[in-house]
Protein backbone atom coordinates (compact mmCIF):
# COMPACT_ATOMS: atom_id res chain seq x y z
CA UNK A 1 0.00 0.00 0.00
CA UNK A 2 1.11 3.57 -0.68
CA UNK A 3 2.36 5.93 1.99
CA UNK A 4 0.09 8.78 3.10
CA UNK A 5 1.52 11.71 5.06
CA UNK A 6 -0.53 13.07 7.98
CA UNK A 7 0.50 16.39 9.54
CA UNK A 8 0.20 16.09 13.33
CA UNK A 9 -1.77 18.74 15.18
CA UNK A 10 -0.43 19.06 18.72
CA UNK A 11 -0.53 21.46 21.65
CA UNK A 12 2.14 21.37 24.35
CA UNK A 13 3.13 17.91 23.16
CA UNK A 14 -0.38 16.48 23.30
CA UNK A 15 -1.69 15.00 20.06
CA UNK A 16 -5.05 16.51 19.13
CA UNK A 17 -8.04 14.31 18.38
CA UNK A 18 -8.26 15.46 14.75
CA UNK A 19 -4.86 13.86 14.08
CA UNK A 20 -6.18 10.50 15.29
CA UNK A 21 -9.12 10.94 12.91
CA UNK A 22 -6.75 11.64 10.01
CA UNK A 23 -4.63 8.59 10.82
CA UNK A 24 -7.76 6.44 10.88
CA UNK A 25 -8.84 7.85 7.52
CA UNK A 26 -5.37 7.38 6.05
CA UNK A 27 -5.30 3.77 7.27
CA UNK A 28 -8.37 3.02 5.16
CA UNK A 29 -6.57 4.26 2.05
CA UNK A 30 -2.90 3.36 2.51
CA UNK A 31 -0.05 3.34 5.02
CA UNK A 32 -0.17 6.36 7.35
CA UNK A 33 3.00 8.23 8.21
CA UNK A 34 2.69 10.96 10.84
CA UNK A 35 4.70 14.16 10.41
CA UNK A 36 5.61 15.92 13.66
CA UNK A 37 6.67 19.55 13.28
CA UNK A 38 8.02 21.62 16.16
CA UNK A 39 8.93 21.03 19.81
CA UNK A 40 7.11 18.79 22.29
CA UNK A 41 7.75 15.38 20.75
CA UNK A 42 7.95 12.59 23.33
CA UNK A 43 7.69 8.83 23.76
CA UNK A 44 4.06 9.34 24.83
CA UNK A 45 3.28 11.22 21.61
CA UNK A 46 4.99 8.52 19.54
CA UNK A 47 2.98 5.83 21.34
CA UNK A 48 -0.29 7.66 20.71
CA UNK A 49 0.45 8.05 16.99
CA UNK A 50 1.44 4.39 16.67
CA UNK A 51 -1.68 3.33 18.58
CA UNK A 52 -3.85 4.92 15.88
CA UNK A 53 -2.02 3.48 12.92
CA UNK A 54 1.13 5.47 12.16
CA UNK A 55 3.61 3.11 10.51
CA UNK A 56 6.26 5.84 10.49
CA UNK A 57 6.72 9.04 12.44
CA UNK A 58 8.79 11.71 10.70
CA UNK A 59 10.11 14.05 13.38
CA UNK A 60 11.31 17.61 12.79
CA UNK A 61 11.32 18.75 16.39
CA UNK A 62 13.39 21.92 16.08
CA UNK A 63 12.31 24.94 18.14
CA UNK A 64 12.76 27.06 15.01
CA UNK A 65 9.59 25.66 13.43
CA UNK A 66 7.48 27.15 16.22
CA UNK A 67 9.25 30.52 15.97
CA UNK A 68 7.76 31.28 12.58
CA UNK A 69 4.28 31.29 11.04
CA UNK A 70 3.09 28.31 8.93
CA UNK A 71 5.73 28.51 6.14
CA UNK A 72 8.28 26.14 7.79
CA UNK A 73 5.67 23.38 8.09
CA UNK A 74 4.82 23.76 4.41
CA UNK A 75 8.52 23.49 3.51
CA UNK A 76 8.92 20.41 5.71
CA UNK A 77 6.01 18.68 3.98
CA UNK A 78 7.27 19.76 0.55
CA UNK A 79 10.65 18.15 1.29
CA UNK A 80 8.98 14.91 2.37
CA UNK A 81 6.76 14.89 -0.72
CA UNK A 82 9.85 15.29 -2.89
CA UNK A 83 11.83 12.58 -1.08
CA UNK A 84 9.08 10.03 -0.35
CA UNK A 85 6.56 10.51 -3.18
CA UNK A 86 3.52 9.79 -0.99
CA UNK A 87 0.12 8.93 -2.43
CA UNK A 88 -1.42 11.92 -0.62
CA UNK A 89 -1.00 14.44 2.19
CA UNK A 90 -3.74 14.90 4.79
CA UNK A 91 -4.02 17.92 7.10
CA UNK A 92 -6.73 19.17 9.42
CA UNK A 93 -9.09 21.75 7.91
CA UNK A 94 -8.23 24.33 10.55
CA UNK A 95 -7.25 27.90 9.70
CA UNK A 96 -3.57 26.96 9.94
CA UNK A 97 -4.01 23.60 8.24
CA UNK A 98 -5.73 25.09 5.21
CA UNK A 99 -2.99 27.70 4.80
CA UNK A 100 -0.33 25.01 4.98
CA UNK A 101 -2.26 22.98 2.39
CA UNK A 102 -2.39 25.94 0.00
CA UNK A 103 1.31 26.72 0.38
CA UNK A 104 2.22 23.05 -0.06
CA UNK A 105 0.14 22.83 -3.24
CA UNK A 106 2.10 25.72 -4.76
CA UNK A 107 5.46 24.26 -3.72
CA UNK A 108 4.69 20.82 -5.14
CA UNK A 109 2.65 21.94 -8.16
CA UNK A 110 -0.27 19.86 -6.89
CA UNK A 111 -4.01 20.12 -6.53
CA UNK A 112 -5.59 20.85 -3.15
CA UNK A 113 -9.03 20.10 -1.67
CA UNK A 114 -10.21 21.88 1.48
CA UNK A 115 -13.03 21.23 3.93
CA UNK A 116 -13.47 17.60 2.91
CA UNK A 117 -16.02 15.74 5.04
CA UNK A 118 -15.23 12.33 3.56
CA UNK A 119 -12.48 10.66 1.54
CA UNK A 120 -12.80 7.46 -0.45
CA UNK A 121 -10.95 5.23 -2.88
CA UNK A 122 -8.84 7.17 -5.36
CA UNK A 123 -8.79 10.07 -2.87
CA UNK A 124 -12.20 11.24 -4.02
CA UNK A 125 -13.39 13.77 -1.45
CA UNK A 126 -16.90 14.68 -0.34
CA UNK A 127 -17.39 18.43 0.09
CA UNK A 128 -20.14 20.84 1.02
CA UNK A 129 -19.64 24.01 -1.07
CA UNK A 130 -21.28 27.33 -2.03
CA UNK A 131 -22.24 28.12 1.53
CA UNK A 132 -23.41 24.58 2.13
CA UNK A 133 -25.88 24.73 -0.76
CA UNK A 134 -24.26 22.02 -2.88
CA UNK A 135 -22.64 18.67 -2.04
CA UNK A 136 -19.98 17.54 -4.49
CA UNK A 137 -17.34 14.85 -4.96
CA UNK A 138 -13.90 16.12 -5.96
CA UNK A 139 -10.58 14.61 -6.96
CA UNK A 140 -7.14 16.13 -7.47
CA UNK A 141 -5.97 15.64 -11.05
CA UNK A 142 -2.44 17.01 -10.80
CA UNK A 143 0.51 16.17 -8.60
CA UNK A 144 0.14 14.79 -5.07
CA UNK A 145 -3.40 15.07 -3.65
CA UNK A 146 -3.38 17.46 -0.70
CA UNK A 147 -6.59 17.22 1.32
CA UNK A 148 -7.69 19.30 4.32
CA UNK A 149 -10.29 17.29 6.24
CA UNK A 150 -12.78 18.78 8.67
CA UNK A 151 -12.55 17.65 12.30
CA UNK A 152 -15.15 15.05 13.32
CA UNK A 153 -15.48 13.73 9.77
CA UNK A 154 -14.10 10.33 10.82
CA UNK A 155 -14.40 8.50 14.12
CA UNK A 156 -10.88 7.69 15.41
CA UNK A 157 -10.24 3.95 15.67
CA UNK A 158 -7.16 2.51 17.35
CA UNK A 159 -5.27 0.23 14.96
CA UNK A 160 -1.67 -0.41 15.95
CA UNK A 161 1.04 0.75 13.58
CA UNK A 162 4.80 0.20 13.73
CA UNK A 163 5.53 3.80 14.70
CA UNK A 164 9.06 3.65 13.27
CA UNK A 165 10.71 6.97 14.08
CA UNK A 166 12.75 8.88 11.54
CA UNK A 167 14.42 12.23 12.16
CA UNK A 168 14.08 14.84 9.43
CA UNK A 169 16.47 17.75 8.92
CA UNK A 170 15.18 20.74 6.98
CA UNK A 171 17.08 23.85 5.89
CA UNK A 172 14.38 26.51 5.87
CA UNK A 173 14.49 29.29 3.30
CA UNK A 174 14.69 32.98 4.13
CA UNK A 175 11.11 33.31 2.87
CA UNK A 176 9.93 30.85 5.52
CA UNK A 177 11.43 33.15 8.16
CA UNK A 178 9.75 36.27 6.84
CA UNK A 179 6.97 36.28 9.46
CA UNK A 180 8.10 35.57 13.02
CA UNK A 181 5.99 34.84 16.06
CA UNK A 182 6.89 37.48 18.66
CA UNK A 183 4.39 36.66 21.40
CA UNK A 184 1.97 33.93 22.41
CA UNK A 185 -0.97 34.51 24.71
CA UNK A 186 -2.51 31.35 26.10
CA UNK A 187 -6.28 31.41 26.09
CA UNK A 188 -7.86 30.12 29.26
CA UNK A 189 -9.55 26.82 28.54
CA UNK A 190 -12.82 25.96 30.20
CA UNK A 191 -14.19 22.56 31.04
CA UNK A 192 -16.12 22.29 27.77
CA UNK A 193 -14.52 20.78 24.64
CA UNK A 194 -13.17 23.00 21.87
CA UNK A 195 -15.97 24.00 19.51
CA UNK A 196 -14.58 22.71 16.22
CA UNK A 197 -13.50 19.38 17.72
CA UNK A 198 -16.51 18.64 19.93
CA UNK A 199 -18.54 15.50 19.25
CA UNK A 200 -21.68 17.33 20.45
CA UNK A 201 -22.53 21.02 19.99
CA UNK A 202 -25.48 22.90 21.48
CA UNK A 203 -26.10 26.28 19.84
CA UNK A 204 -28.43 29.14 20.65
CA UNK A 205 -29.73 31.87 18.38
CA UNK A 206 -31.92 34.95 18.28
CA UNK A 207 -34.73 33.03 19.97
CA UNK A 208 -32.71 32.79 23.19
CA UNK A 209 -33.51 36.45 23.72
CA UNK A 210 -30.57 37.66 25.84
CA UNK A 211 -27.11 36.87 27.12
CA UNK A 212 -28.50 35.87 30.51
CA UNK A 213 -30.79 33.33 28.87
CA UNK A 214 -27.80 31.55 27.32
CA UNK A 215 -27.39 29.88 30.70
CA UNK A 216 -30.04 27.32 29.71
CA UNK A 217 -28.06 26.53 26.54
CA UNK A 218 -24.92 26.10 28.66
CA UNK A 219 -26.70 23.82 31.14
CA UNK A 220 -27.90 21.54 28.34
CA UNK A 221 -24.40 21.50 26.84
CA UNK A 222 -22.82 20.65 30.18
CA UNK A 223 -25.28 17.80 30.76
CA UNK A 224 -24.14 16.30 27.43
CA UNK A 225 -20.44 17.11 27.76
CA UNK A 226 -20.87 19.34 24.72
CA UNK A 227 -19.45 22.58 23.37
CA UNK A 228 -21.59 25.73 23.18
CA UNK A 229 -22.14 27.54 19.89
CA UNK A 230 -24.12 30.59 18.81
CA UNK A 231 -25.61 32.04 15.66
CA UNK A 232 -24.34 35.28 14.17
CA UNK A 233 -27.47 37.09 15.35
CA UNK A 234 -26.69 36.09 18.93
CA UNK A 235 -23.03 37.08 18.79
CA UNK A 236 -23.72 40.37 16.97
CA UNK A 237 -26.22 41.21 19.71
CA UNK A 238 -23.47 40.68 22.28
CA UNK A 239 -25.23 37.76 23.93
CA UNK A 240 -22.31 35.37 23.45
CA UNK A 241 -18.60 35.83 22.52
CA UNK A 242 -17.80 35.92 18.81
CA UNK A 243 -15.30 33.06 19.06
CA UNK A 244 -18.28 30.74 19.54
CA UNK A 245 -20.08 31.81 16.37
CA UNK A 246 -21.01 28.93 14.08
CA UNK A 247 -21.47 29.80 10.42
CA UNK A 248 -19.88 30.91 7.19
CA UNK A 249 -18.17 33.89 8.85
CA UNK A 250 -17.59 31.99 12.10
CA UNK A 251 -16.49 28.43 12.76
CA UNK A 252 -17.42 25.34 10.79
CA UNK A 253 -18.39 22.29 12.83
CA UNK A 254 -19.23 18.68 11.96
CA UNK A 255 -20.13 17.02 15.27
CA UNK A 256 -21.92 13.73 15.73
CA UNK A 257 -24.83 15.66 17.26
CA UNK A 258 -25.80 19.31 16.70
CA UNK A 259 -28.67 20.82 18.71
CA UNK A 260 -29.95 24.19 17.46
CA UNK A 261 -32.25 26.08 19.84
CA UNK A 262 -33.93 29.29 18.73
CA UNK A 263 -32.01 29.42 15.44
CA UNK A 264 -34.03 30.15 12.29
CA UNK A 265 -31.45 28.64 9.95
CA UNK A 266 -30.20 31.40 7.67
CA UNK A 267 -27.89 30.06 4.96
CA UNK A 268 -24.94 31.72 6.71
CA UNK A 269 -25.46 29.54 9.78
CA UNK A 270 -26.34 26.38 7.88
CA UNK A 271 -23.07 26.61 5.95
CA UNK A 272 -21.20 26.15 9.21
CA UNK A 273 -23.07 23.14 10.61
CA UNK A 274 -25.11 21.23 8.07
CA UNK A 275 -22.52 18.47 7.66
CA UNK A 276 -23.23 17.45 11.27
CA UNK A 277 -24.14 13.76 11.48
CA UNK A 278 -27.41 14.29 13.41
CA UNK A 279 -29.21 17.64 13.66
CA UNK A 280 -31.87 18.34 16.29
CA UNK A 281 -33.86 21.58 16.02
CA UNK A 282 -35.93 23.33 18.69
CA UNK A 283 -37.90 26.31 17.38
CA UNK A 284 -41.39 27.70 17.93
CA UNK A 285 -41.67 28.64 14.23
CA UNK A 286 -42.65 25.52 12.31
CA UNK A 287 -41.70 27.28 9.05
CA UNK A 288 -38.11 28.05 10.14
CA UNK A 289 -35.70 27.10 7.31
CA UNK A 290 -33.50 25.08 9.65
CA UNK A 291 -36.18 22.37 9.84
CA UNK A 292 -35.35 21.58 6.20
CA UNK A 293 -32.04 20.00 7.26
CA UNK A 294 -33.14 18.64 10.65
CA UNK A 295 -33.08 14.94 11.42
CA UNK A 296 -35.34 15.57 14.41
CA UNK A 297 -37.38 18.69 15.10
CA UNK A 298 -39.42 20.01 18.01
CA UNK A 299 -41.86 22.85 17.40
CA UNK A 300 -42.24 24.68 20.69
CA UNK A 301 -40.89 27.17 23.19
CA UNK A 302 -37.21 26.51 23.88
CA UNK A 303 -37.61 27.93 27.40
CA UNK A 304 -39.89 25.00 28.19
CA UNK A 305 -38.26 22.30 26.09
CA UNK A 306 -34.55 22.86 26.79
CA UNK A 307 -34.83 22.74 30.62
CA UNK A 308 -37.01 19.60 30.38
CA UNK A 309 -34.47 18.00 28.05
CA UNK A 310 -31.62 18.90 30.43
CA UNK A 311 -33.52 17.47 33.39
CA UNK A 312 -34.25 14.21 31.56
CA UNK A 313 -30.61 13.81 30.54
CA UNK A 314 -29.46 14.38 34.11
CA UNK A 315 -31.89 11.69 35.33
CA UNK A 316 -30.38 9.14 32.94
CA UNK A 317 -26.77 9.67 33.92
Amino acid sequence: MSEILVLVEHVDGDVKKVTLELLTLARSLGEPSAVWAGPGYSDAAKAKLAEYGADKVYVAAGEEIADYVVAPKAELLAQLVSERSPAAVLVAATAEGKEIAGRLAIKTDSGVITDAVGLGEGFVADQSIFGGGVNVRSRVTKGTPIVAVRPNSTAPVATAGAGAEEKVDVAFSDAARAAKVVERVKQEKGARPELTEAAIVVSGGRGVGSGENFSIIEKLADSLGAAVGASRAATDAGWYPHQFQVGQTGKTVSPQLYIAAGISGAIQHRAGMQTSKTIVVINKDAEAPIFEIADFGVVGDLFQIVPQLTEEIEKRK
